[in-house]
């Protein structure tokens, strides 16, 4: 027996796909930014620019409107953490990171 009823158009699953969409570009453009980025500007750096850019837009745009659409489920999540507290191994595992990444970046700002 054939269902003749349409299914209606799921926004929260369209948005939900979109900026994990969108997401998954940013790192692989950022690397062919990154790639090219002592090259004048080609049309292939360009291209990877715009990909990149218009990537990030899309993705800041569809997180604002994920939030929008799970907004209760957000705050019911919230509500549950007060009574979580932070192990001793998630903080010294996050200093660690926050410290490694930051005195590896930070090369950035001795080169001449």
């Amino acid at each position: 027996m054939e269902n003749n009823l349409k299914k209606p158009f799921n926004k929260r699953a369209f948005v939900s796909i979109s900026m994990f969409s969108s997401g998954m570009i940013l790192p692989f453009s950022g690397i062919m930014n990154h790639r090219l980025q002592l090259e004048t500007l080609s049309s292939q750096r360009h291209f990877w620019m715009s990909v990149h850019n218009m990537s990030a837009t899309l993705f800041c745009i569809f997180a604002v409107w994920h939030v929008f659409y799970n907004w209760k489920a957000l705050m019911n999540h919230i509500r549950e953490l007060k009574g979580i507290s932070i192990s001793k191994e998630a903080i010294y595992a996050m200093l660690l990171v926050f410290v490694v990444v930051g005195f590896y970046s930070s090369h950035a700002f001795h080169v001449h």
